[in-house]
């Protein structure tokens, strides 16, 4: 018995399960015959460390990953990019492998560099250019550049330049396609592939598609383009679930949701008013970042980065260069930081559900290099600007260019299993980290 696995970044149950989902021949029909799940993602709900939590089955504490970008301390930029390097326990390619079960692995963030693997494996959109190496065996990305041309990682879709988003977005999903085709004529138990289109499309084109976004316009020249593109994402897995055995296991998730962004939220410049963080001297224009010698470190207790959801670090003395908060002090600035955050309230006085967490109260264990506090803005409805110099702390845009888009906590899981070993229909909530258990008992 095979198992594919159609990883569909960032897909919400509103669009598989319901409305457009419906008009969506191939995926509908998985679904309505398969064992439907709402998966519940990883804290924090981010692409990476989402995926490696559900291969490995392991928290993001214990995989040291919380996010895209991790800093050293010391630091107060981003240090280093996660990688696959970051992945210390086994994904399911590398249980199976050890079986003697040939594997084919595409596009899993984190999976730059590539590893070994027991089959075939394509690094994921972290890959910095197509000059490096990103496949297993090497030979293959020779032999894919021959017939399909350089590999399209990702693109650009912080842009106002709509069109141009479109069409590389049909390129790169046509292309990833074609190639998921030529590998299903190899060797293999076990494929798993994650379309990273499925996110951007989202963050590029919400606004003009969901009439619950505060900005949508009926009518208006985009409204389509998300539906049009899971319509192609439809028509393209209808094409390889023609080329599978029947007796083939299909699998349909994505790591996390998505929901419309209402705002940013300038993480940085409330910790200034709040008196946390102090800088030498007041920024005069938008869109600064902070670095290290803006601030006044003998003042500063804290400072934080923006992103989906806020990571605060504490200016601690022993781990900050110039650290003035003192261990026996640390937890209380924590409690009185988490107490000031859950107080934040909306640009209009409106009651905000904020969250907060250190990372030990998340996770079982929590390595690597974690951020002092988690923070999520209003249920991640307000994405956090850690940029400088703006005339408002609430943002109607993101700091970092055109997003319509925010995180949401609930993702889609749902199982085709020709034998029948899962119950049909809605099975309610799983976690994301529970999924590699299912999986394995079903090869």
């Amino acid at each position: 018995m095979k198992m594919l696995i159609i990883g569909l970044d960032s897909t919400p149950p509103s669009i598989l399960y319901e409305g457009l989902g419906r008009e969506l021949e191939n995926l509908s029909s998985i679904v309505h015959e398969g064992s439907r799940y709402i998966l519940r993602s990883s804290h924090p709900p981010i692409t990476i460390p989402a995926w490696a939590v559900m291969v490995t089955g392991k928290t993001p504490g214990e995989l040291g990953l919380y996010g895209f970008r991790h800093r050293k301390p010391g630091d107060v930029n981003a240090s280093y990019i996660a990688s696959s390097k970051s992945i210390k326990y086994p994904a399911i390619w590398d249980e199976l492998g050890s079986r003697g079960l040939r594997s084919i692995v595409m596009s899993v963030p984190p999976s730059y560099p590539p590893k070994r693997v027991n089959g075939y494996m394509i690094s994921c959109f972290i890959t910095p250019s197509t000059d490096v190496s990103y496949t297993w065996p090497i030979t293959l990305k020779f032999e894919l550049e021959r017939k399909f041309g350089k590999y399209i990682f990702d693109v650009v879709y912080r842009s106002e330049d709509k069109d141009r988003i479109i069409k590389e977005l049909w390129s790169m999903t046509n292309q990833h396609f074609d190639i998921i085709s030529y590998l299903l004529e190899k060797k293999w138990d076990f494929f798993m592939f994650v379309e990273i289109g499925v996110d951007r499309v989202q963050h590029a084109f919400w606004k003009f598609y969901d009439k619950n976004h505060q900005k949508y316009e009926p009518g208006n020249k985009y409204e389509n383009v998300i539906p049009e593109y899971y319509k192609l994402i439809d028509k393209r897995i209808g094409e390889l679930l023609n080329k599978i055995p029947r007796d083939t296991v299909v699998i349909i998730v994505s790591d996390h949701g998505a929901k419309p962004m209402k705002g940013a939220f300038c993480i940085n410049q409330w910790l200034i008013e709040a008196g946390y963080l102090k800088l030498k001297k007041e920024v005069d224009k938008p869109g600064i970042d902070l670095t290290a010698d803006m601030i006044d470190w003998s003042k500063t207790i804290a400072w934080g980065w923006g992103g989906y959801y806020s990571r605060i670090f504490i200016n601690l003395e022993g781990r900050e260069p110039k650290g003035i908060v003192k261990r026996s002090k640390y937890e209380r600035v924590i409690e009185q930081l988490k107490s000031d955050i859950l107080s934040i309230r909306g640009p209009n006085g409106e009651r905000w559900l904020n969250i907060v967490y250190t990372p030990e109260e998340l996770y079982p264990v929590a390595t690597g290099d974690k951020p002092d506090l988690i923070v999520y803005l209003d249920d991640l409805s307000w994405r956090a600007a850690g940029t400088l110099g703006w005339p408002s702390k609430y943002l109607s845009e993101n700091d970092r260019g055109p997003d319509d888009a925010v995180h949401d906590w609930y993702g889609v899981f749902t199982v085709y299993d020709p034998e029948n070993r899962i119950e049909k229909g809605d099975l309610g909530l799983i976690n994301i980290h529970e999924v590699k258990g299912v999986l394995m008992n079903l090869l």
